[in-house]
């Protein structure tokens, strides 16, 4: 997980990572976050979020919190994806929160996406398996997503959102022709099923 990492010893480097680009509702979620890389403060079990549980998530979440030397995460909502599309917006939220740090990277690794920014950048393919920040930025970005799910769920209940976070799930496509949309779900990606 250090290799990038090492790649760029003696800088300070800033992972940069994403959750919730396929979802027909709600944001996505990008984090930024710079972790210090000396031996005592490298946090075990840091991993791309897709391989953890979400028990594990959300342990190793307050950890990089406790221990990140800087951090920002920017939601993008569902307006903004449906007028500049999906990428455009997970680009927007990238670069918001890469130049939302308190302090500013010698160089940001990216999880396979190019950003519009001054600082150097590394756009590593499958990132959040190789890179320790941008595996930390993962999980930052989607248990923060994860929670602001659940929260909805209760503000529209139907739809299965604390379950399937917005995800294109069979329940959510039922809810969706069943119950219509909410006013959460992305109207480009959901014109196929209402």
């Amino acid at each position: 997980m250090l290799d990038y990492e090492n790649k760029y010893l003696g800088k300070v480097i800033a992972g940069i990572d994403e959750a919730g680009r396929g979802p027909l509702a709600g944001p996505v979620v990008c984090a930024c976050v710079i972790m210090p890389l000396d031996k005592e403060n490298i946090i075990e079990g840091i991993n791309d979020s897709k391989k953890l549980s979400a028990k594990k998530r959300e342990l190793l979440y307050d950890k990089i919190l406790e221990r990140a030397i800087s951090y920002k995460i920017v939601e993008i909502d569902h307006k903004t994806i449906d007028e500049i599309n999906i990428l455009q917006a997970t680009r927007k939220g990238m670069k918001e929160a890469l130049e939302g740090l308190s302090v500013t990277p010698d160089i940001a690794l990216i999880d396979a996406v190019k950003i519009d920014s001054e600082i150097p950048q590394d756009n590593i393919i499958k990132g959040d398996a190789l890179s320790y920040n941008i595996a930390s930025a993962s999980i930052l970005a989607k248990v923060y997503r994860d929670r602001l799910m659940t929260e909805y769920d209760k503000i529209y209940p139907g739809y299965g959102l604390a379950k399937n976070k917005g995800y294109g799930t069979k329940e959510h496509i039922k809810a969706l022709k069943e119950q219509g949309k909410c006013d959460i779900h992305r109207n480009t990606f959901i014109k196929n099923f209402i």
